[in-house]
């Protein structure tokens, strides 16, 4: 027996980073009328903590949820960069459709090949919202064109190639049928939303339901969400919840939670079909099923694609450990209960960890959420995952697309070329725009980011995918200039940072604190060199002329923790703190680092 929901409608929002979601689902809250006329709700009202604020992007899933005349839609806001792929996987379970968002002018990017792969994978109905026909450099029509290519190419049955396709300018809160007669609102999506997304089938008899995301509340403790796929919950309903492991073990649901708008509501009971928030549930993991305790079917887990980067997490070793920060790197076991694409081991070390993510800025958004939150650490260099498969040394590939000016696809192409790059498509506009399109390994695009943003003047565009595991590619050199590091602790003088830069480009101000083996700047070439930034100007009473009494320093440069990532060489820690980011070399003394380079080349030999 089945019954068919008419009074909801559970829809997913996907597109690549930076295409419109999350200001697309802020003016769908604000057109159902979510909030009080008189309410100051500002905009990216789905991105609630300040680091998904900061960045400019959607890092956890959310829900939410609107009334349109007499239908709940549940909405459903994905992160749209590809390393938070895991977050995207886990929550199309709850949905029955999907708004693919493509921005008008860039197209179908990496990402949308991956998020739209998956929505095909778990049968969701798909709607085209092909989003900013305002822009100046707007193609909607050709736009539309790449999208229905992929579509041909992902599809895996006929009946998801009939898409319905709307025009919209989030920002303004404006939708329409067609690229120039948008209306004023967003009522053609609303309707669209209603017509095409399948009514959630609600299948009859004991409660079942799978454990698609996690949250935390002071009050109420852990809240497992998913949605009802068959039966109904009630408060004070007790539920077997089954593991990975197979276990089973009897637990008591306290309450019964829905979306309404931004706010958890208590509701007496919940139906299939329903995405609820269940409280009460200790120690329930991300994809485990909750079902009724007489017929306790498992439906199956969430499956998360492999992390492709890795990086080692150790306890603070530098002189100025215990100075900034309240804790350790004690949490990072704590991070797996939510964070699925993320892997950690044990290593020889009691005091490192070897942590596993899906790019380098996965890692990166988890050490600056930990950073925040007082803990201090060091971590390495962040290296891709090669793996023995069938005797044969394999690693991760990803498809990565590039838009940049016409002037400067030499330098792109040729820096992409030296990192084992394989250009498979070239495309340019009548605007002087290119599209390249490339298939590379991840360990090519480990520090990439900041080249390409200075080959391109800022202005380029890129984004990838990760598409397996290939033969190895051989081996490339990076060349990467010396460091200038620190011979003595100290507090740095401008008199010892002006001959450091004589040498190169510094990091770091006068006034600031150093240690021996800290690195302070980067030189013009190959090779490290150690220097004295606490040098002071010996005292005389005689000057050699007035261009002596003050002297004028080039401001430092100052790197961001991606940055910072990225510059990182085999032999060198990013020492984390709530207050700093220092560079160091892993053996910070002359001795140590004479006798770690002498014992790795007997390890060699």
């Amino acid at each position: 027996m089945t019954e068919i929901r008419h009074d909801i409608r559970n829809v997913a929002i996907i597109a690549h980073v930076d295409h419109g979601k999350t200001t697309l689902v802020d003016a769908l809250l604000k057109q159902s009328h979510t909030f009080r006329d008189n309410q100051e709700v500002g905009t990216l009202i789905m991105d609630s903590n300040d680091l998904e604020r900061e960045k400019g992007i959607t890092i956890l899933a959310k829900n939410t949820s609107i009334r349109h005349e007499d239908v709940t839609i549940n909405i459903i806001d994905t992160p749209g960069h590809a390393d938070f792929g895991g977050e995207v996987e886990r929550v199309l379970n709850m949905a029955d459709g999907c708004l693919l968002l493509v921005d008008a002018a860039e197209g179908p990017m990496a990402q949308t090949r991956f998020v739209l792969r998956k929505a095909f994978e778990v049968g969701l109905r798909t709607i085209i919202v092909i989003n900013k026909v305002d822009r100046a450099n707007a193609d909607p029509k050709k736009t539309l064109e790449r999208v229905h290519d992929l579509f041909l190419e992902l599809a895996e049955d006929a009946d998801q190639l009939e898409a319905p396709v709307i025009y919209s300018i989030a920002k303004e809160g404006r939708a329409g049928l067609k690229p120039d007669e948008l209306g004023p609102d967003l009522e053609p999506l609303f309707k669209t939303i209603i017509e095409h997304v399948p009514a959630p089938v609600a299948e009859q008899g004991g409660f079942q339901m799978l454990v698609a995301n996690r949250a935390y509340d002071d009050y109420t403790g852990t809240i497992s969400i998913g949605r009802i796929s068959r039966g109904r919950i009630a408060s004070g309903d007790t539920v077997a919840v089954l593991g990975g492991d197979g276990d089973q073990r009897r637990v008591k649901v306290a309450q019964v939670l829905v979306y309404r708008g931004l706010d958890r509501v208590a509701v007496p009971s919940a139906s299939a079909g329903d995405i609820v928030l269940l409280t009460g549930l200790e120690e329930v993991a991300i994809g485990d099923t909750l079902a009724d305790p007489e017929s306790p079917d498992a439906l199956p887990r969430i499956e998360i694609e492999e992390p492709t980067v890795r990086m080692t997490f150790g306890v603070n070793t530098s002189p100025f450990t215990g100075r900034e920060g309240k804790f350790s790197t004690t949490r990072l076991y704590k991070e797996l209960d939510t964070n699925l694409g993320l892997h950690v081991a044990d290593t020889e070390v009691a005091e490192r960890f070897l942590l596993s993510g899906r790019g380098e800025l996965h890692l990166a958004v988890l050490i600056e959420t930990m950073r925040r939150e007082g803990y201090e650490f060091e971590v390495s260099r962040p290296e891709a995952i090669v793996k023995l498969i069938n005797g044969q040394r394999m690693e991760p590939v990803e498809h990565l697309t590039v838009d940049v000016r016409e002037e400067f696809v030499g330098a792109v192409t040729e820096a992409l070329g030296k990192r084992r790059g394989e250009m498979i498509e070239i495309s340019y506009d009548k605007k002087g725009g290119v599209r390249l399109e490339y298939l590379i390994p991840t360990r090519g695009l480990i520090g990439f980011r900041n080249t390409f943003l200075t080959l391109t003047a800022g202005t380029g565009l890129m984004g990838s995918i990760g598409i397996g595991y290939r033969p190895w590619l051989g081996e490339f050199r990076e060349q990467r200039n010396g460091a200038l590091t620190a011979s003595s602790p100290g507090t740095s003088l401008t008199y010892g940072l002006a001959a450091a830069q004589e040498r190169g480009t510094t990091f770091i101000e006068p006034g600031e604190e150093v240690y021996e083996g800290m690195v302070v700047g980067i030189q013009k070439r190959p090779g490290d060199i150690r220097v004295n930034v606490c040098r002071e100007k010996k005292q005389s009473n005689v000057r050699s002329s007035t261009s002596d009494i003050s002297v004028r320093l080039t401001p430092a440069s100052k790197l961001s923790l991606e940055q910072s990532l990225d510059f990182l060489a085999d032999d060198e820690l990013l020492e984390v703190t709530p207050k700093h980011l220092r560079l160091r070399k892993r053996h910070l003394t002359e001795v140590d680092q004479s006798r770690a380079r002498r014992l790795a080349e007997a390890a060699r030999g």
